[in-house]
């Protein structure tokens, strides 16, 4: 084998390397707001089962989801809180 065919073996791969890594980096933090995304639609359902006995309610939507999936517990906290005293 020549030299430049080694160089050029070596220079795809390194490209090949580095479009693979831009392209898994996005996927990765999509895939991690969408997880997040179904733990608050599951915080909020169980704040809907558990607050249906005190006559609480929140709506569960693209919103509400995103409130409590990025914020997490303070999140759910807040939109009951929104809901509870601001809304009624």
């Amino acid at each position: 084998m020549s030299s430049t065919i080694i160089i050029i073996a070596i220079v795809g791969l390194i490209l090949l390397l580095l479009f693979s890594a831009a392209l898994t980096k996005p996927l990765r933090w999509a895939g991690k707001l969408c997880i997040k995304a179904i733990i608050g639609a599951v915080l909020l359902f169980f704040l809907n089962q558990v607050g249906s006995r005190y006559g609480l309610h929140v709506p569960i939507n693209a919103a509400t989801v995103s409130i409590s999936g990025l914020l997490g517990i303070p999140g759910v906290i807040g939109l009951t809180v929104i809901q509870t005293w601001i809304l009624s």
